[in-house]
């Protein structure tokens, strides 16, 4: 509630005015001001204090004022004063409601026209405080949601397109992290490859067995100590140390020469030495000879003539040529196989392996050699042959290696060779760009990035979520609030005897937000009303209400209002000027409906310039729940002072009968007014008394020609007694009027006589 308007400085008309600090409001409280005299400046004062906008006052600086605006008002529900200082309030006042052209303009139609502005502001007074805080929490969070994407727009752009691939932005940074992703990456480009190449994958061969051959040590052991056990030990004493005698190749020369003479048990005899043509027939050495080389000898270097064949078959030759030829074959084709899955490096040091090879050889070949020379001597490998053998075998075990890979990777090579024959290049190339934008997701300079999209992202969810929450609550609430409304609003347009109803009040959402669309219902003809102008020659807002009408349907909208809302008890309701362009009975029922909410708020304050208007809310209020206030003028401005409303309720019978009444009592110097009040006292009692009979207009010597006419007959109106002092009177008071006497101003006064007829006067008049 306000309780007074303590100073309103440097505004409109309102030069330095602190007489509003001794004068108390009530809970009603009227304020009449002619025009132009301040009664708008106020109700922006008190708007400005609902809203806490300063444009209200700032725009009504006081011109030349050298300083700024600065009013204050004693208000109770907080710090006892408001103070508008340096273009802000110390507090406002939220609580109060103001009817004025601003809000007409604002809520319901400016000129002849209703504008989208209009219905959406309207659509926000319909929903009240409560729809409206969260209809701006929908649209808080939808500029939210604005700044996000914004921001969103900024944080994709810094993510490189070359990084995220075909991906979108979205898709890019929820990709999860893979810890075989390079592997994933070589297997899919290896297939991709595989997929490109399918006839020259198709074609060729796969890894054929790359092997060293094997050195039979153990078999050139057992042939290297093998000997004739059997043998006469004399016999062989005696060769062995003859053909010790013959030098290197002895044996083999004398063995080669045994085959020469005829085999013992023979039909032939021995028959001359072959080298010395002697007789052998009687020679003790043939025997020998004979005993040594026997059919086990021969047998004994067949075997190390075998071993040392099968080693130069093996090993000699070509089989070098062939190994490394096998190496390059695996090398090229490993290099092909590669692109399309694991291989092994075939990384052979030929030439190495060729030198081990050959030492291991020709260590073992001149080892079964020596053998061959002397078969029946037991040998056994030398450290150097064993150690060339040992590094060979170690060659061939590491080859044996690779070969085994090579056979597995053959495996590998089938598996290719069977998917490359149904695979899809197209999908295989979409899976390596998503494997790759994995990588590349996870980066981290890209990973940093991403993660600030995804932040903005999560503050955009809940900015969603918060504006799909106030819109679910808002639509709950719409779909009760406005049938409500248009119902209140009809109400209101019936006790206002308007000649128009509403219908159709529902919300409409429209590009610039939610909006209120309705229709105006004459003759059962609806007229919409809704932004834009209507076609020409069609009924619209403009051509449809009159002046009065549209006042009318503002304050029905803003009476409406005011029902919807449930602090309505503790509401300070300003209304300025609120039958302008109405008719007399529009007047009375607006002054009942502000009759009626006083009742139900914590305040009401009226401006207007319409005294009448005033008296009458005057007149049904408490006594002691109502004030009264009058802007006056104050020099070349405005001030604050008290009306006295019963003043203004005299009538001007009352005056004349009061100056009567006093003269009686008192005689003022002024008798001649007191004898010019008795005529009109005299026409206003018989207006009332016989009003049928007095129309107005009505002179008193025609009147009481007439009552002489009817006496003593059925429509008989005054009596004789009555007639004849009514003429007494009125000759008296005729004296004073210029109609009836031309010398009317000059007449002499004599108090005695002026005394008797005022007497008179008012005797008749209380019949």
């Amino acid at each position: 509630m306000i309780r007074r308007l303590q100073l309103l400085r440097n505004i409109g008309l309102f030069d330095s005015v602190a007489a509003g600090a001794t004068i108390p409001l009530a809970p009603l409280t009227l304020i009449y001001a002619e025009n132009g005299r301040g009664k708008s400046t106020l109700a922006a004062i008190l708007r400005s204090l609902a809203t806490g906008d300063p444009i209200p006052i700032a725009e009504r600086r006081r011109l030349a004022a050298a300083h700024p605006p600065h009013a204050v008002l004693d208000c109770d529900g907080g710090p006892a004063l408001a103070m508008f200082q340096n273009n802000a309030w110390t507090r406002t006042l939220p609580n109060m409601a103001v009817f004025d052209d601003v809000f007409v303009d604002r809520n319901v139609y400016s000129g002849l026209a209703v504008g989208a502005e209009h219905r959406q502001n309207l659509h926000e007074l319909i929903l009240g405080a409560q729809a409206v805080a969260l209809s701006r929490q929908q649209e808080e969070a939808i500029k939210r949601i604005e700044a996000h994407n914004t921001e969103l727009r900024v944080r994709s752009a810094a993510i490189p397109v070359e990084a995220r691939g075909p991906l979108t932005v979205d898709e890019f940074c929820v990709l999860p992290a893979r810890a075989d992703i390079d592997d994933a990456i070589q297997a899919a480009e290896r297939q991709l490859e595989a997929a490109r190449q399918q006839d020259p994958i198709r074609r060729a061969p796969a890894f054929d067995r790359l092997l060293l051959p094997a050195l039979d040590v153990a078999g050139v052991a057992e042939v290297l100590g093998e000997d004739m056990p059997a043998l006469d030990a004399t016999a062989t004493a005696r060769v062995q140390a003859h053909v010790g005698t013959l030098g290197p190749g002895g044996e083999r020369w004398i063995d080669d020469g045994m085959r020469m003479i005829p085999r013992q048990g023979t039909p032939t005899p021995a028959g001359p030495c072959p080298f010395c043509a002697q007789d052998l027939g009687g020679s003790p050495v043939l025997q020998h000879y004979r005993a040594y080389f026997s059919a086990g000898y021969t047998a004994l270097k067949e075997r190390v003539a075998a071993r040392l064949a099968e080693i130069e078959r093996s090993h000699g030759g070509e089989a070098e040529a062939a190994f490394e030829r096998g190496v390059r074959i695996a090398g090229e084709r490993a290099q092909f196989w590669s692109r399309f899955c694991e291989v092994p490096a075939v990384s052979v040091d030929t030439a190495q392996i060729a030198r081990d090879w050959v030492a291991a050889r020709d260590a073992v070949a001149d080892a079964v050699r020596a053998k061959q020379a002397a078969p029946l001597e037991r040998m056994t490998l030398a450290p150097a042959a064993t150690a060339a053998v040992a590094a060979y075998e170690a060659r061939r075990q590491a080859i044996r290696t690779l070969d085994e890979a090579l056979q597995r990777t053959n495996g590998q090579i089938a598996v290719v060779r069977e998917q490359a024959a149904i695979a899809n290049p197209t999908a295989i190339a979409g899976d390596l760009a998503r494997l790759r934008a994995v990588k590349a997701r996870h980066t981290p300079d890209i990973a940093a990035r991403c993660e600030d999209y995804m932040a903005e992202q999560t503050a955009k969810a809940k900015a969603e979520e918060q504006r799909d929450e106030a819109r679910a609550a808002l639509e709950k609430y719409r779909t009760t609030v406005f049938p409500g409304y248009q119902t209140a609003v009809n109400v209101y347009l019936q006790r206002f005897v308007a000649g128009f109803r509403v219908d159709s009040v529902t919300s409409t959402n429209t590009r610039g937000g939610p909006a209120c669309s309705y229709n105006v219902v004459i003759n059962n003809t609806r007229v919409p009303i809704a932004g834009g102008e209507a076609a020409p020659g069609e009924p619209s807002f403009r051509n449809t209400l009159s002046s009065g009408d549209r006042n009318t349907l503002a304050l029905a909208f803003f009476f409406a209002s005011l029902d919807q809302d449930p602090g309505l008890a503790a509401k300070v309701v300003v209304i300025d000027d609120p039958i302008s362009s109405l008719d007399e009975h529009r007047a009375l029922t607006t002054v009942q409906e502000m009759r009626r909410l006083g009742d139900r708020v914590r305040q009401v304050i009226v401006l207007s310039h319409n005294k009448p208007f005033l008296c009458r809310l005057w007149e049904g209020a408490d006594g002691g729940r109502r004030a009264a206030l009058e802007v006056c003028r104050d020099g070349a401005g405005s001030s604050l002072r008290v009306w006295d409303v019963n003043q203004d309720l005299i009538t001007e019978h009352d005056r004349r009968h009061a100056t009567l009444r006093e003269y009686l009592v008192t005689a003022g110097p002024n008798n001649r007014e007191v004898a010019r009040a008795i005529r009109p006292v005299l026409e206003a009692f018989v207006r009332v008394a016989y009003p049928e009979h007095f129309p107005p207009g009505s002179l008193l010597g025609p009147f009481r020609g007439l009552c002489q006419q009817r006496l003593g007959t059925p429509q008989q109106i005054l009596d004789a007694a009555d007639i004849a002092e009514l003429g007494n009177v009125l000759e008296y008071a005729n004296r004073f009027y210029h109609d009836t006497n031309p010398a009317w101003e000059t007449v002499q006064i004599n108090d005695a006589e002026l005394t008797s007829f005022v007497e008179r006067a008012l005797t008749f008049a209380r019949r």
